[in-house]
């Protein structure tokens, strides 16, 4: 040190300043290497943090698979198709022996089938999104029961005629026991012409017929609306499915309305799906030729059924009951919920979560709480 003082005094004024200039130098660009080292630490710690994060995320979904997202596609079934945003159209179909077989059933993207008079006659209705048939039919009464889904679908109801509860409440939104609901959107045969037409194919009253893009031409002219944002069902990704089909067996569901009401399903591995029959014959599609009716999914619930003013009755469908999921050729135990006469039937599982639906359309059936239910395996 005393060397170097001794040797620093012996230097110009201009050799000090000369000195000055080079320590600042190094001491700067020091500096600046000492920043750009850490910051590309930090930016690879970064880099790495974030691929182990997309390497994790990837991980879980494998592990984990959860429903596919299935864009562009039917919010009840599932099946992708052009129109997906096409408002559902429910159409009021008879269940009578006489008019079998029906048209459009093996088209529906949701058939509801439950009593119309109570321990006997059972009553259709097809909701339709990405189909839309030139012939659905034959076309029945309105009831308030399916007035109560077709709120909670968003759907255009399709009917001819109607019990005085249902036409009541049609025309002034309020239903029979005095809820005020709101109007819906309705195109009744009996003050429409021009999409609906009869068939000698069938009896009077059981003849009439609809053509539905012609419906929604009507409703079109009429100010309703044509699309919908309802957000409807979840549905299994391919996994899940071939999960529960690799130990799936040929099975039969034998579900127990009265009568030529009773109907069979015969559950086919290979296909996926249950073949309807209808008092021991195999159910068809009229309308298109002669196809079977083949759903992913049947859904039978139990409701009470009781008798209002003699002819007509009140399907007790909202609350929450008891009942089954047949899919993938398991049977499941679970729960439906329909909060309100507005709200959507929704169906849980034992865990208390959403049914996931296997794409494709649904059969859901409202038996009476004393009617025989069985699934049998072949």
């Amino acid at each position: 040190m005393k060397t170097f003082l001794k040797r620093w005094n012996t230097l110009t004024t201009k050799q000090k300043y000369t000195v000055y200039g080079i320590i600042i130098l190094i001491v700067g660009v020091s500096g600046i290497g000492i920043y750009a080292f850490t910051r590309s630490s930090d930016t690879s710690s970064d880099i790495v943090a974030g691929t182990q994060d997309k390497k994790t995320d990837a991980a879980r979904n494998i592990l984990n698979p959860s429903e596919e997202e299935i864009t562009n596609a039917s919010p009840l079934s599932g099946i992708q198709c052009d129109n997906y945003k096409q408002r559902p159209v429910a159409v009021m179909m008879a269940g009578d022996a006489v008019a079998r077989p029906l048209s459009g059933l093996s088209q529906a993207d949701i058939v509801v089938e439950m009593p119309v008079i109570t321990g006997s006659v059972t009553r259709l209705m097809g909701v339709f999104v990405c189909n839309l048939p030139q012939e659905v039919g034959s076309i029945r009464s309105a009831r308030h029961d399916y007035i109560s889904l077709v709120r909670g679908w968003d759907a255009i109801y399709v009917h001819w005629g109607g019990s005085h509860f249902a036409l009541d409440e049609l025309k002034t939104g309020k239903r029979y026991s005095g809820e005020d609901l709101g109007k819906i959107s309705d195109i009744d045969a009996m003050s429409s012409s021009g999409p609906f037409f009869r068939k000698s194919t069938a009896p009077a009253p059981h003849n009439g017929f609809a053509s539905l893009p012609k419906v929604l031409d009507l409703a079109k002219s009429r100010g309703y609306s044509l699309t919908t944002d309802f957000e409807g069902y979840n549905f299994q990704s391919n996994q899940n499915i071939d999960s529960e089909k690799a130990n799936a067996k040929n099975g039969t569901l034998y579900v127990g309305f009265g009568g030529v009401f009773a109907t069979r399903w015969q559950y086919n591995k290979d296909t996926n799906s249950y073949t309807r029959y209808w008092a021991g014959q195999k159910d068809t599609d009229r309308g298109n030729n002669n196809a079977d009716i083949t759903p992913k999914n049947i859904v039978v619930i139990r409701a009470e059924s009781r008798q209002i003013e003699g002819q007509y009755n009140e399907v007790s469908l909202y609350g929450k009951g008891e009942g089954k999921l047949y899919q993938n050729g398991q049977e499941k135990t679970i729960a439906w919920k329909k909060d309100g006469f507005k709200d959507t039937l929704r169906f849980y599982n034992e865990a208390g979560e959403e049914i996931a639906l296997v794409p494709g359309s649904t059969f859901i059936q409202v038996l009476e709480p004393n009617q025989s239910l069985k699934w049998e395996l072949n």
